[in-house]
C-alpha cells in the first residue's frame, strides 16, 4: 500500500501503452499521487499551485515565483464591471526585442512558429518584458480541482473525462490527452455576454470587421449554479451571434459542449435570417470553416484548440521555457482602434507584450484512417492556467503552415485569467485571422445571470434579425 500512495494508480481495461499515451478501450483511472495531491496548492510553501504549476521560480531568476496571482482590482486603478481593463504593468519597459537579426541568440526559447514569423516578416518583433505571473482563480475552482484531481480518469479513447464535475482534472498529466483536457476544462466563470471583432487582413492589410454578441454558461466547475440545474455531463452551452457587417448580421450558432463526448457529442444549430429557420448544423467541429474566418482557420482551432480529441494522438513532450503573449492589457486598450492595430502581414508589434514563461508542450498527430487539415499540432500551454498561448500547425507534407498565439490576462475584479486577441498566421499565404478584439466595443466582459433554456433551439429563433 505504500507504495500505491507514491505511485499514479490506473485500473485498466484493455488499454494499449505507447509513446503516444495512455489510450483504452473502456475507462482509466489516473488518480492523482498522494504525495503529489499533498502538495496541490495546500499552503504558500507547497511545491505546486493549486493548479499543478510550478510554485518556484527558475534557477536564472528570470521567471519569478507564483505568489497567487492578481486576486483583487490592484491600488490605484478604478475599475467598472464589463469595461474594459486597465493595465496594472503600464509603466513596464521591455528588458529587449526579438527581432530576425538576433533570433538566433534566443532560439531555445522561442518556438518553431515564432522563429518563422520573425523569419517571414522583417517589420515583426517580439517586445519582451519583466515576467509575471498573474494568472488566478477563484478559492472554490482550486478546491474542486483538489477534488477533481483525486477521482479523475480518461473515458474511453481519451475522448472524455469522468470522476468531475469542476476543477482541472490531471494538474500533474501522464500523457498528452490529460495535458490537453486540462485546457478544456479550465475555468472561465458561470456565465456571461461579450462583444468582439474578428478581422482577417489581406496582404495589403485591408480587412471588413466581423461583429460578434457571445454568451456562455459553464455547467462543468460552475461556482453559482444550483446543483438541481447543472446538466449532466455538460460542459457548456455558447450562443453565438452575428451583429456586422449586414450581409452576416443575424445569423445565430447555438452549441451543447459536453464533457464525456462519447455518452453525448456536441450538439449544433444555426439559425439563418435568410431562411428564417434553425437547423442542425453538424459541420461545427474539427477543420471546418467558420463564419467570417475568410477560410483562415477552422472550427477547432478557436480557443486554440476545442471539441473533440479523438482525431489524434497525443504525446506529452514535457515543460520548458519560452516567451509567450502575457499580461496582454495593452492589447484590448480601448485607447486603440482597430487600425492601430491591424497591420499588413501581423499585429502592430509595439501594442504586444511577451514574457517568458514555463508551458506544458505537446504534439498531437493525425491518427492513420482520420482525417483533418492539420497533419500535426504542436501545443505550448501555460502551466498556471492550463491556457494554450502558442500552437504551430502542420500540414500533410509535414510543412509549417499556420503559428497561432493566444494573448491573455488577468480580468481582476474576477480573479480569473482569461483569453483576450487570438491571432493565427498562415506562412503560405500571408494573411492571418484576429480575433477577439474588443478595443471600440463598449462592453467587454459582463457576468449575467442565464439559464438552460436561454440556450435551446426554440430560443434562438426569435434572436436573429436581419
Amino acid at each position: 500500500m505504500a507504495a500505491m500512495t507514491r505511485l499514479r494508480r490506473f485500473v485498466l481495461l484493455p488499454c494499449m501503452l505507447g509513446a503516444a499515451g495512455l489510450f483504452c478501450m473502456g475507462t482509466a483511472v489516473a488518480q492523482l499521487a498522494a504525495s503529489d495531491l499533498q502538495q496541490l496548492g495546500a499552503s504558500p510553501t507547497s511545491r505546486l499551485t493549486p493548479m499543478g504549476a510550478e510554485r518556484a521560480g527558475n534557477a536564472a531568476g528570470t521567471i519569478p515565483a507564483w505568489d497567487g496571482g492578481i486576486t483583487r482590482i490592484p491600488d490605484g486603478i478604478t475599475h467598472v464591471t464589463g469595461g474594459h481593463y486597465a493595465d496594472p504593468f503600464a509603466a513596464d519597459k521591455p528588458l529587449f526585442s526579438i527581432t530576425a537579426a538576433n533570433a538566433e541568440s534566443y532560439k531555445d526559447a522561442l518556438t518553431p512558429g515564432q522563429l518563422a514569423l520573425l523569419k517571414a516578416y522583417p517589420t515583426w518583433r517580439m517586445n519582451v518584458y519583466p515576467a509575471r505571473r498573474t494568472a488566478a482563480y477563484p478559492q472554490k475552482h482550486y478546491e474542486q480541482t483538489r477534488a477533481c484531481a483525486a477521482r479523475a480518469a480518461l473515458a474511453a479513447d481519451g475522448n472524455g473525462v469522468s470522476g468531475c464535475s469542476g476543477g482541472i482534472p490531471f494538474p500533474q498529466p501522464k500523457n498528452g490527452l490529460e495535458a490537453i483536457w486540462n485546457h478544456l476544462l479550465r475555468y472561465w466563470g458561470d456565465a456571461f455576454e461579450m462583444h468582439f471583432v474578428h478581422i482577417a487582413p489581406t496582404r495589403a492589410g485591408e480587412y471588413t470587421a466581423t461583429s460578434f454578441e457571445y454568451q456562455a454558461q459553464f455547467h462543468y466547475g460552475n461556482l453559482t449554479m444550483a446543483n438541481e440545474d447543472i446538466i449532466a455531463n455538460r460542459r457548456a452551452n455558447y450562443l453565438q451571434i452575428v451583429t456586422a457587417p449586414p450581409r452576416l448580421a443575424g445569423e445565430v450558432l447555438l452549441v451543447h459542449e459536453n464533457v464525456d463526448q462519447n455518452k453525448n457529442p456536441r450538439s449544433a444549430w444555426i439559425y439563418n435570417p435568410g431562411q428564417r429557420r434553425v437547423r442542425l448544423a453538424p459541420t461545427v467541429a474539427y477543420d471546418n470553416p467558420i463564419v467570417g474566418g475568410d477560410g483562415q482557420r477552422t472550427v477547432d482551432d478557436q480557443f486554440m484548440f476545442n471539441g473533440a480529441p479523438d482525431r489524434y494522438d497525443w504525446k506529452l513532450i514535457g515543460r520548458k521555457e519560452i516567451y509567450i503573449p502575457y499580461n496582454s492589457y495593452r492589447l484590448s486598450s480601448p485607447q486603440l482602434k482597430y487600425s492601430d492595430i491591424a497591420k499588413a502581414g501581423h499585429l502592430n508589434p509595439e501594442h504586444l507584450r511577451y514574457e517568458l514563461h514555463r508551458v506544458w508542450h505537446v504534439e498531437a498527430t493525425l491518427k492513420p484512417g482520420t482525417s483533418h487539415i492539420y497533419a500535426k499540432r504542436v501545443f505550448y500551454i501555460d502551466e498556471d492556467s492550463w491556457m494554450i498561448v502558442a500552437l504551430d500547425k502542420y500540414d500533410a507534407r509535414g510543412q509549417l503552415w499556420r503559428v497561432a498565439e493566444q494573448h491573455s490576462f488577468n480580468l481582476y475584479d474576477m480573479g480569473l485569467f482569461f483569453p483576450t486577441v487570438e491571432v493565427h498566421h498562415d506562412l503560405q499565404n500571408g494573411r492571418y485571422i484576429a480575433m477577439g478584439l474588443r478595443n471600440q466595443e463598449r462592453v467587454f466582459f459582463m457576468p449575467l445571470k442565464l439559464t438552460a433554456s436561454d440556450f435551446t433551439p426554440q430560443a434562438i429563433r426569435g434572436i436573429g434579425v436581419r
